[in-house]
């Protein structure tokens, strides 16, 4: 396994912990009713018509694809930065990977750090029609930021900013969009079995908070320390062996 192999790994967990966080995981009803545009209703009936679930597949993939777009250009942009900055990468890593361990404090609520309390997003009191509009809302929703997804999502961009070049970023963010967005999508086909997991999966969402923080602070550690590539060649022995 290589030390992409870890950090794409890395980055699938952390869009999955995303879609689960409290920011994301209990809107996503609402999302999917205010994209496509159809009533809570017909959406969690347990066998909607298949009109119903086509439109809504492609209101979903338009969303995805607006946040992507926005979280693509912004691991591009973080490793042209990082590449800028590539004289000083030992400095970069260490203060990164000290950013990603408090991150991961504050998403514990052990230590509520102030700067990342409140919420900041871009709203849109009044959805464009169309695909287009599914399309502008996933871009707003990527320009938010929440307590929950924010430090999560610049985590990953300080993974972006080690990286050699802006394609090996570009894919970072592919792969937590992917984390992101796959599961939004299955969930907008399958609305009412998602109700029903949620309303079962809810009362354990504290956990997953405090799991997602110890896997920031674990990342922040393996970043400070330069663990990554410590783990890409241990498994890379590892699996020779096998």
């Amino acid at each position: 396994m290589t030390n992409h192999e870890v950090t794409y790994s890395g980055a699938l967990i952390a869009g999955l912990l995303s879609f689960l966080s409290p920011c994301v995981l209990p809107l996503i009803p609402s999302y999917i009713t205010y994209i496509t545009g159809i009533s809570f209703a017909d959406l969690q009936a347990e066998h909607p018509p298949g009109v119903v679930r086509f439109k809504t597949f492609l209101h979903s993939l338009a969303f995805v694809a607006g946040f992507t777009l926005v979280f693509v250009l912004l691991g591009a942009s973080a490793t042209l930065a990082g590449s800028y900055l590539k004289q000083h990468m030992q400095e970069m890593r260490k203060i990164g990977g000290a950013l990603v361990f408090i991150f991961g404090i504050h998403i514990t609520g052990l230590v509520p750090i102030t700067l990342f309390l409140g919420e900041k997003r871009a709203n849109i009191k009044s959805k464009p029609s169309g695909f287009i509009g599914s399309f502008i809302v996933g871009l707003a929703f990527a320009a938010g930021w929440t307590p929950c997804i924010g430090p999560i999502l610049a985590s990953i961009l300080m993974l972006a900013a080690t990286e050699a070049n802006a394609a090996e970023g570009v894919t970072l963010l592919l792969i937590y969009s992917a984390g992101l967005g796959i599961p939004f999508v299955l969930s907008s086909l399958a609305l009412h079995n998602f109700l029903l997991a949620f309303r079962k999966f809810k009362k354990h969402i504290r956990i997953f908070e405090i799991i997602t923080g110890l896997f920031l602070m674990l990342l922040g550690v393996l970043i400070f320390t330069n663990g990554l590539a410590f783990l890409s060649r241990y498994f890379t022995i590892l699996w020779g062996m096998i």
